[in-house]
């Protein structure tokens, strides 16, 4: 089994408080250490959003010790895919790296129930997100 990961991945939202945060979370928790996961905004609020915190605490994700991180073009670089979260944030473009816009209400300001589909929506194109990873491995 190799120990390099196969594949890093960055989810850039404007605060990286909610969305970002919570794909990061998912990809995290379910493809472990074989994904290295990377989030950050262009305006990085002061805390990760208290209701998407919730939503995800509901089904066994912890993401409060996570703080909203500022958007790199180190981190564009080192990462394969960059996945922008419907908020038109402008990322540095690199050639050899995968963009997507994933196009996601914005949880801000919004409680725990109005997250939960926001949530759930990113845990099914996260799912799909690693389909796309391993079979990228295999091929």
């Amino acid at each position: 089994m190799p120990t390099e990961t196969a594949a890093s991945v960055l989810f850039v939202c404007v605060h990286n408080a909610g969305r970002s945060q919570m794909a990061a979370g998912f990809l995290s928790h379910l493809a472990g250490d074989r994904i290295e996961v990377r989030s950050a905004g262009s305006l990085p609020a002061e805390q990760v959003n208290p209701a998407a915190v919730e939503a995800m605490k509901e089904i066994g994700i912890d993401i409060s010790d996570q703080t909203p991180k500022v958007l790199t073009t180190e981190a564009v670089e080192a990462s394969d895919y960059v996945i922008t979260m419907g908020c038109g944030d402008a990322c540095p473009i690199f050639p050899g790296k995968k963009y997507l816009d994933w196009a996601l209400e914005d949880p801000a300001g919004k409680g725990v129930e109005a997250v939960r589909p926001i949530r759930d929506e990113i845990k099914s194109r996260v799912e799909a997100l690693i389909a796309e990873i391993d079979d990228r491995q295999e091929a």
